[in-house]
This record gives C-alpha cells, sequence and structure tokens, in this order.
C-alpha cells in the first residue's frame, strides 16, 4: 500500500480518529479496548508519544496528541493499530482489515481551542447514550486527568498543562471539570465536525499558518469562519450530503496513508 507524507509540525498539537473497518464495532468487548489502550502505553514507552488525551470507543477511537519528534506519531499508529489488529485476528481466527485505511488527523491550536477539543473527547461516549457521565467510561482519559497516577499512567500531565496554558494542576482539574458541565449545560453534547472533519481549528492566524506549512497537502482548502472559531476544511459541498454525518467520507487529501504492519517494529 502506497504511503503519502505525514504531517509534521513540531510543537503542533494533532486530534487523531481512526474508525473501525466498514463502521464495524470490532471493539466491542473490553479486552479489545483494553489491549488498545496496552499498547498506546507501550507506544509511550518504546517512542516517547506525548498524549494528552484519548477515548476508546466500540468502533473508533480518539487519541489527543503533542508533535513532539519527527515520525513518532505514525509509529505509534502502526504500532497501536497494528498489533490490536493482529491479536483480534488471530483470538477471531479472522481475515481481513480491521481498520479504515486512513486515520484522520486536525492540527489544534493550543489553550482554548485545545480545552474544547479536550472536552469534545470526553463526551464522546455521553452522546452515543452510553453513559450519563465520561468519569463512567474507563477506556478514556477524563479519569486519569482528574485523578493522575504515577505508575502506568498514559496522559503526559505536563504537557497537557503547558498546551491547555495552565500553571496549576489542581487549579486545571477543577477547570476541566466546569469546562465539561459547562458544555452539557450549552447542549454542546453533540457532534461537531469541526474536529472530524478539518485539517486544521483554531484562529484564523493559526489556521493560515497550518495551510502554509501543509504546503501543496493544504491546496484547495478554505479558511472558513465559523463564529467563534476557524477551520481548514473543502468547501461543504465537497462532503457528500447523502451520507449521515456518521457516515460521511472523508476526502482522501484530508488523511494519512499508511501500512499498518510494514513498520512495526518487533517485541
Amino acid at each position: 500500500m502506497a504511503r503519502a507524507s505525514r504531517h509534521h509540525i513540531p510543537g503542533c498539537v494533532w486530534h487523531i480518529t481512526h474508525r473501525c473497518h466498514k463502521q464495524e464495532f470490532l471493539l466491542k468487548f473490553a479486552k479489545d479496548r483494553r489491549r488498545w489502550l496496552n499498547w498506546l502505553f507501550e507506544a509511550k514507552k518504546r517512542f516517547g508519544l506525548s498524549v494528552l488525551n484519548y477515548a476508546v470507543t466500540s468502533n473508533h477511537i480518539h487519541l489527543l496528541v503533542l508533535d513532539n519528534r519527527q515520525d513518532v506519531i505514525s509509529k505509534s499508529i502502526q504500532l497501536i493499530a497494528g498489533r490490536t489488529a493482529q491479536e483480534y485476528n488471530q483470538r477471531k481466527s479472522r481475515k481481513g482489515a480491521f481498520w479504515e485505511d486512513r486515520y484522520h488527523a486536525v492540527a489544534v491550536e493550543t489553550r482554548e481551542h485545545l480545552t474544547r477539543c479536550l472536552v469534545y473527547i470526553d463526551l464522546n461516549m455521553v452522546r452515543a447514550g452510553v453513559v450519563n457521565h465520561p468519569s463512567e467510561w474507563s477506556f478514556g482519559g477524563y479519569n486519569e486527568i482528574q485523578h493522575p497516577v504515577k505508575r502506568y499512567s498514559i496522559i503526559d500531565q505536563k504537557a497537557l498543562l503547558d498546551t491547555c496554558g495552565a500553571t496549576d494542576p489542581v487549579q486545571f482539574r477543577y477547570d476541566h471539570k466546569h469546562w465539561l458541565e459547562e458544555a452539557v449545560v450549552a447542549g454542546k453534547v453533540v457532534r461537531e465536525p469541526a474536529w472530524l472533519e478539518s485539517i486544521a481549528v483554531g484562529s484564523k492566524r493559526f489556521v493560515e499558518e497550518i495551510k502554509v506549512k501543509l504546503g501543496i497537502r493544504a491546496m484547495g482548502r478554505k479558511v472558513i469562519d465559523n463564529d467563534d472559531q476557524y477551520t481548514l476544511r473543502e468547501s461543504q459541498g465537497a462532503y457528500n450530503t447523502l451520507f449521515t454525518p456518521k457516515k460521511a467520507a472523508l476526502s482522501l487529501e484530508n488523511s494519512h496513508l499508511w501500512d499498518v504492519y510494514s513498520d512495526i517494529a518487533g517485541g
């Protein structure tokens, strides 16, 4: 499988989503979601992946990461997705694709816009109607953010505070709870296409800078004003309106291509 050049913008935060093949519920069992998290922890140890938040659902994942080194993100996803798929297929005596070929990555501006993305990820299973509060879902980053652990931690607490513009960990955890409560009260427990279909989300200046840095890979994309934030994406008409939001197809150029097995390190 041919692979496109991967985006690498030092210091950039990326919101990554990756769906199971044909929207199948291949992660419906807790053991498989747990294995995905185990490999995420391994990627942190092996490659130094800086994780800010995550959520594992029955048919897709959300991952918020800091771009701190060339190829760390792509190698990490190859490891996590590849090993999860291999283990599942071996256990089920199954053949065929486990994941969609492409994962989608959105550059997110730090501070205000990042905190909104953080909460959007936290509320994933609340939107799905599975739980009433993110603390009830053990396969998301909310509980670790609120109650940091010293051993087997996945989230990079220092990077999370730095990128959100916080200095006091206790105050940050209080604010984090408050942001979530505000989102619920404001009725923002809904799907927001900006976090799923854009290439970048943030201020106008940030989005324009990302467009320049991506160069040819951002050709044809427009900077769109969405009231309180800007996005870099194709015009609305480029998306197939015959599909529901859940199954809307992403543009090829919006996504990363990779061979899930070719670059996986042994062990």
